[in-house]
């Protein structure tokens, strides 16, 4: 897998495990909400800098969003908040 798809999917599994918004993760960087979009759709050549600013914002190990998927998926699923389910009034 591209290293770009890879740190795109590994993005979004941490953003939306810490319940933060596209837009949200753009203000702690600094950003354009339309370039973490890009990011995550591993459409974005980041540096390194860029690599420590999103692993600041989303509070994780830069190595986190660097890993293959299957490393990472397991301690993010666990943290991810699930709403729960509402019932319909009749």
């Amino acid at each position: 897998m591209d290293i770009r798809r890879r740190f795109g999917m590994n993005l979004r599994r941490c953003r939306l495990a810490a319940g933060l918004s596209q837009v949200e993760v753009a203000k702690r960087m600094g950003v354009d909400r339309a370039h973490v979009s890009s990011m995550e759709r591993g459409r974005q050549n980041i540096t390194l800098l860029t690599l420590g600013l999103v692993a600041q914002a989303l509070k994780v190990d830069p190595a986190t969003l660097l890993a293959p998927t299957s490393e990472t998926a397991p301690q993010l699923t666990a943290a991810r908040k699930v709403a729960p389910r509402r019932r319909r009034l009749s």
